[in-house]
């Protein structure tokens, strides 16, 4: 028979407490000691989960637990259970989307924070969330060369900031009262229409589906031959739009977009807006992040003239996820899109906005002390830490992009500026593009199936394209000198099974 293992005194019958602190303390130890062990050896784990759909959930009950179980057991199942169904996203050969780390004081911050369990709703329920958010959010501006004043919070992610950036949009549009009064069954509003290049992410039409712009709101602008929005398509589209009996609101900027990392024209795009009094939004999720280092501020450049901005710390700045930094310069806009005070939450302390309650600029009530992460990564590296790794990240893409263009059977797909490359395999006498997408989709597979590397793609222009993106800070020269030479051997077994 199988020996129960002992239970700690809450677990008995009749407790009604929570976990004793010296259990915790000891708990607490074993798991930092996990953490830590993982972190040494993250790279010896294959980056690409290798369980099959369903694997998981088959192997947990199928019922809850009626009794307390040993939180020996508890942990020991993260183990058997849990690690083969993770994506190794700290792994130094993690190299797919965007790569991203949770790092020592971003992961120190976090246990931080689940011990304190505070909900920012309002100033009162923890003044030094909101505080810190604050003064945070102000090192981040300065450290990206932004000017003051702007206004930030922290949001879970992009996704959400660019909702909340286009229903401000939406809300400074004169007369139409649509906080009030709604959309649907007034003749009186007109079609709206927003703008974003064919190259923006995905959550930029999410949006317009929630606020019920719908898709057709949105008007995709095509790109140039660096995947940049074309600005005379957008101000040719305004005005057929406005001829056409549609509201032009808004227009979407990136500063980085997902498949290329490309930058649009954002001051070109600041003067179409001011001219025709349009929302600009800029998301600079990925790329905004470059600019703490000096070198690298030209990446926003004109993003001083936006009407809000995006900036996610946990893609580039070493913050464990979610932590996705929203800047505006209208915050008053933003916050009559978003602010309802129940009797319950009101209080003396913000009765004459002396205070921000952060609850006034999105959706969410319950927000999380997310900024104490930030805070202390920000700490932690300072400036210059942070702007030496981001240089070397760059450094290695543009390694990346150099052994591409040198290269007889390689070929780059997009330019590289910032260490995510695009690149495909293109070997001589091979020109037909269905060989060519299934020779490319075979290499990636091939070096996913590996272990050592996780890669993703896209499609530029409708052609297959792999990408590797340089961002954890475990990815060394080494790894990339060995993810090239994979790629390159991958590519002749290929051809010598031919």
């Amino acid at each position: 028979m199988e020996e129960r293992k002992a239970l700690d005194k809450a677990q008995k019958p009749k407790a009604t407490g929570d976990m004793d602190t010296e259990a915790f303390r000891h708990y607490g130890h074993e798991v930092v000691d996990w953490m830590a062990d993982y972190l040494s050896n993250v790279g010896s784990y294959p980056v690409l989960a290798r369980t099959a759909p369903g694997d998981i959930q088959l192997s947990l009950p199928t019922q809850p637990s009626k009794q307390p179980e040993a939180m020996e057991d508890i942990l020991a199942d993260v183990d058997r259970i849990i690690m083969p169904g993770i994506t190794h996203w700290n792994s130094p050969g993690f190299l797919a989307y965007f790569g991203i780390t949770g790092s020592g004081p971003g992961i120190l911050g976090e246990m931080l924070s689940g011990v304190l369990n505070v909900n920012a709703m309002l100033w009162r329920t923890s003044p030094a969330a909101t505080e810190l958010e604050q003064v945070t959010l102000d090192w981040l501006r300065q450290m990206l060369g932004l000017p003051s004043p702007l206004f930030g919070v922290i949001n879970d992610t992009a996704s959400s900031g660019t909702m909340y950036a286009l229903a401000a949009a939406r809300e400074a549009i004169p007369g139409l009262h649509i906080r009030q009064q709604g959309m649907s069954g007034r003749p009186e509003v007109p079609r709206l229409r927003y703008y974003a290049s064919q190259e923006a992410h995905s959550s930029v039409e999410k949006a317009g589906i929630v606020l019920g712009v719908g898709q057709e709101g949105l008007c995709k602008i095509g790109v140039d031959s660096s995947f940049r929005m074309d600005v005379a398509q957008l101000e040719q589209a305004i005005e057929q739009d406005l001829a056409d009996g549609w509201q032009p609101f808004a227009v979407v900027a990136t500063v980085g977009t997902t498949s290329t990392t490309s930058i649009d024209p954002v001051a070109q795009i600041a003067e179409i807006c001011e001219r025709y009094g349009l929302w600009l939004h800029v998301d600079g999720a990925y790329g905004g992040s470059a600019a703490v280092d000096p070198t690298m501020r030209w990446v926003l450049d004109g993003c001083e003239r936006a009407d809000t901005l995006i900036v996610n710390p946990h893609k580039w700045l070493f913050t464990p996820i979610d932590c996705s930094v929203f800047y505006t310069r209208k915050p008053d806009v933003v916050k009559a899109a978003f602010s309802l005070i129940p009797e319950y939450l009101r209080n003396t302390e913000s009765a004459d906005d002396a205070v921000p309650n952060l609850m006034d600029y999105g959706t969410s009530l319950g927000r999380r002390f997310r900024s104490l992460k930030l805070w202390m990564v920000m700490r932690y590296f300072g400036q210059e830490g942070l702007a030496a790794r981001i240089h070397e990240h760059i450094r290695l893409g543009q390694l990346v992009a150099q052994w591409v263009s040198e290269s007889p059977n390689f070929e780059l797909m997009a330019p590289t500026l910032f260490s995510t490359v695009c690149f495909r395999a293109h070997s001589k006498g091979l020109d037909d593009e269905a060989l060519l997408e299934a020779l490319n989709e075979r290499i990636m597979n091939n070096i996913n199936a590996a272990g050592r590397f996780f890669l993703s793609h896209t499609k530029l222009h409708g052609i297959f394209t792999i990408r590797t993106a340089v961002g954890n800070l475990r990815t060394t020269e080494q790894d990339v000198r060995d993810l090239w030479g994979s790629i390159q051997a991958e590519l002749a077994r290929i051809h010598e099974a031919q």
